[in-house]
């Protein structure tokens, strides 16, 4: 790629969101450059492909009946997306300058692009933990989705950890697939919104440990198995036996790049203009999990990309371009 060339649409990030506007960007001619990410300082955990390049099994998405690796998913998205013509590089954005078009941008291995337009996906990234087990178990009975991953658990035993609306909303999901959902929280009340706590203490199917936080994720070859569990207040630990903790402590919205530049809402989102993917900056728009609090799906995902893209093309129609 020419540094002196122009380009129509560069895409910062990639998973479900990038690889789609990419691909609906390359179908109408508009070249896209892709700028996937990778590994950082700070998170040297972030893969190119998103949240799913951790997942196992995924069941949810449409066209694939018997199934498909989270990987192998976001390796058919990529190909599609190079097969129309996407440049795509694996390395990350460092530097923005959105002060005046063309916009320009700059990784980390010092590459320097100009664009017309940029679509940013660089998605979200779960809270962890951190504790004992955790890592060894990730995707063998440790997840972040109940949405994603609560069909494997039918009538099984599972754990909540969390004490706001998402953790409401996860256990409230989970109670009509699983046998039963225990509820870890670190205080003796719940943050949520009153309807969201209703739900959940009325549910038989909760239970609650309260003033109590997981220590140590257990289990065996085959999978996690228990979560050792100390209250807080007493010191008393606990093994409690459940094949499935799910994590719902919340999100971090990669935006670290976009700070004072971009507008965002309280929780570190992006905002974009409701109905589309425009942001507060003309010609920048965003898409996928990183504008996203509420579903944080692959499938919603992609569908934002689907936008972006669009609303990328016709903003440079009606700038002349």
């Amino acid at each position: 790629m020419s540094q002196d060339k122009i380009q129509k649409v560069t895409i910062i990030g990639s998973g479900p969101a990038g690889y789609t506007a990419a691909i609906y960007a390359a179908r109408a001619n508009l070249e896209p450059v892709v700028f996937a990410g990778g590994p950082t300082l700070e998170h040297p955990q972030r893969v190119p492909g998103g949240q799913l390049m951790v997942t196992t099994d995924v069941e949810n998405y449409p066209g694939f009946p018997e199934a498909i690796t989270g990987p192998e998913l976001m390796e058919r998205f990529q190909k599609q997306a190079e097969r129309f013509g996407t440049a795509l590089h694996m390395e990350n954005i460092t530097k923005v300058d959105f002060s005046q078009r063309p916009f320009l941008l700059e990784s980390e291995s010092g590459m320097q692009v100009r664009s017309e337009t940029v679509i940013i996906s660089t998605g979200a990234t779960a809270k962890w933990l951190n504790v004992k087990g955790e890592d060894t178990y990730k995707n063998r009975g440790v997840s972040a989705c109940a949405t994603c991953d609560g069909a494997f658990y039918k009538k099984q035993d599972v754990l909540v950890v969390g004490g706001g609306d998402t953790a409401m909303e996860e256990a409230t999901y989970l109670a009509k697939i699983v046998n039963h959902v225990t509820i870890i929280h670190r205080r003796d009340s719940l943050r949520a919104s009153k309807v969201m706590q209703e739900r959940a203490l009325n549910n038989p199917k909760i239970s609650f440990l309260w003033n109590s936080a997981v220590e140590e994720v257990v289990g065996n070859p085959k999978g996690m198995t228990g979560a050792v569990v100390r209250n807080l207040k007493t010191n008393d630990s606990q093994l409690v036996t459940a094949t499935g903790l799910f994590v719902a402590i919340g999100h971090t919205p990669n935006t670290e790049l976009f700070q004072g530049i971009l507008e965002t809402h309280q929780g570190g989102y992006l905002k974009t203009v409701p109905g589309s993917t425009r942001t507060n900056i003309p010609g920048v728009f965003a898409c996928g999990d990183v504008q996203d609090s509420y579903y944080r799906q692959a499938i919603t995902a992609a569908g934002t990309g689907c936008m972006a893209a669009i609303d990328a093309e016709r903003w440079l129609i009606e700038h002349g371009e």
